[in-house]
């Protein structure tokens, strides 16, 4: 099955990115994969209160998770995957992808505001005809009503 690989961080635009996927995936019989990537400078701490935030970090992520994934269940019939990796988050992106096959499409949600479309949209873009999957990249301002009729 050709899964959808989006990522889920604390920006606006993962919503939009959320919903993309797993509408598409809905429509054409595929899977979501919910990737969230936790930064290795949050640890840089004594060993314990290093392993406390790293547990802390993990807790945030499965509910922040929990929300899209009753969604897509109850809206779109899709079971969500959630990976939870550490590292530096476009290293951990493109490991994912090299690691599982089934992935056929990355989905980032672009940011709003004048500071540009946001780090991992920016980042990706630029390597995007040396990666082995498309890139879509969903406009963080679509209403739910626009997105339903593109997907």
């Amino acid at each position: 099955m050709r899964k959808f690989l989006v990522i889920l961080d604390d920006s606006r635009e993962c919503l939009n990115a959320m919903r993309f996927a797993a509408m598409r995936a809905a429509k054409t019989g595929g899977g979501v994969q919910i990737l969230s990537v936790i930064a290795p400078e949050e640890f840089n701490h004594w060993i314990g209160v290093g392993d406390i935030m790293r547990e802390e970090a993990r807790e945030r992520i499965e509910v922040h998770y929990e929300v899209f994934a009753k969604w897509m269940r109850d809206r779109q019939g899709i079971n969500p995957e959630l990976v939870i990796r550490e590292g530096e988050a476009v290293t951990e992106i493109l490991s994912q992808i090299a690691e599982n096959p089934e992935i056929g499409v990355l989905v980032l949600g672009a940011g709003t505001d004048k500071k540009g479309p946001g780090p991992l949209v920016t980042q990706l873009s630029r390597s995007a005809g040396t990666l082995p999957v498309p890139i879509t990249i969903v406009p963080g301002d679509l209403s739910k009503e626009r997105l339903e009729a593109i997907t």
